[in-house]
């Protein structure tokens, strides 16, 4: 028995594609570019395509908001990167630049970076201020991400 479809976001042209949960490790094709629907890596978020990423994906949706100028982000992006590519199928990674992207940084107050945040269904789940090696990222991703 297959379950309903959930609704995932195209990492390459930002379209909705419907597929069954069960075939998100089948590595599946978005319908409309033929590009992988599941980012390998972090998606580039800004603010004309936040909202979509955020409010209509299925999957919970991690968030990096940094800057180019902070150390710590600097420090972060390659464990993001690397955690974003294992856990594809769990998870939607964004990173956003919070100088070039302020309407959506301001609209989440973030005021201090790297701010990491979880989002479900278009709803802040987590927050956590501040860098954290790849071993304690996970484990609060494990005790923070919802299931789908």
């Amino acid at each position: 028995m297959t379950s309903s479809p959930i609704q995932i976001i195209c990492q390459s042209c930002h379209t909705k594609n419907r597929l069954p949960k069960e075939k998100l490790s089948d590595k599946p094709l978005c319908g409309k570019c033929g590009n992988l629907v599941l980012a390998t890596r972090s998606i580039v978020g800004s603010d004309a395509i936040f909202r979509r990423y955020i409010t209509e994906n299925a999957l919970p949706v991690v968030v990096d908001f940094w800057a180019s100028w902070c150390g710590p982000c600097q420090q972060f992006a390659p464990i993001f990167e690397q955690v974003a590519g294992e856990m594809s199928t769990q998870a939607c990674f964004v990173t956003l630049d919070s100088e070039k992207n302020q309407t959506t940084a301001g609209g989440y107050n973030i005021r201090s970076i790297p701010t990491l945040m979880i989002f479900h269904h278009g709803k802040e789940v987590a927050r956590l201020s501040g860098a954290l090696p790849k071993a304690q990222f996970k484990q609060w991703l494990a005790q923070n991400l919802p299931t789908t």
